[in-house]
């Protein structure tokens, strides 16, 4: 079974790299996703990740068992942090391991790539314009409303 899951502490890149690490494996590529000072033109000064924790932990779970059955002898871990973190704060931490290079590479990309589009975590931001929700726009309230309102392209 894979180390997967969601965390409210800070990341350890140490723990998740230890998750894959065997005799067999020549290879171990890793992902690590920071919180970086600006989006889209805008300075960013913290970020608040939310998310539906028992399904964002089975479906991370549920994405490193697809991996590990997809690309022979892989072996994958991911841990995505919860809360509220700095610029500089590790977001998301990401391995792989297999016999060759090629196969660590693509099973850590499709770890990572997999995990943002399917798993249930929602990212706010704060910087200079405010706060809003990245990603999504909410139909229930118009742009008139709420300075927090998410708007598209955020």
């Amino acid at each position: 079974m894979s180390l997967t899951g969601i965390r409210q502490t800070p990341l350890s890149l140490e723990e998740v790299m230890n998750a894959v690490e065997r005799p067999e494996a020549g290879a171990v590529a890793s992902f690590l996703g920071v919180v970086r000072n600006h989006n889209e033109g805008l300075g960013v000064t913290k970020l608040d990740y939310h998310c539906y924790e028992t399904m964002a932990n089975k479906e991370m779970a549920d994405i490193a068992a697809e991996i590990e059955a997809e690309i022979e002898g892989v072996k994958v871990a991911c841990l995505h942090r919860v809360g509220v973190l700095d610029v500089g704060d590790a977001a998301v931490v990401c391995a792989a391991s297999s016999a060759h290079r090629a196969e660590a590479f693509l099973a850590c990309r499709e770890l990572i790539d997999r995990v943002k589009a399917r798993v249930p975590i929602w990212k706010r931001e704060h910087g200079d314009g405010g706060p809003h929700w990245v990603g999504w726009k909410d139909a229930r309230i118009g742009p008139e409303g709420s300075g927090d309102t998410p708007t598209e392209g955020s």
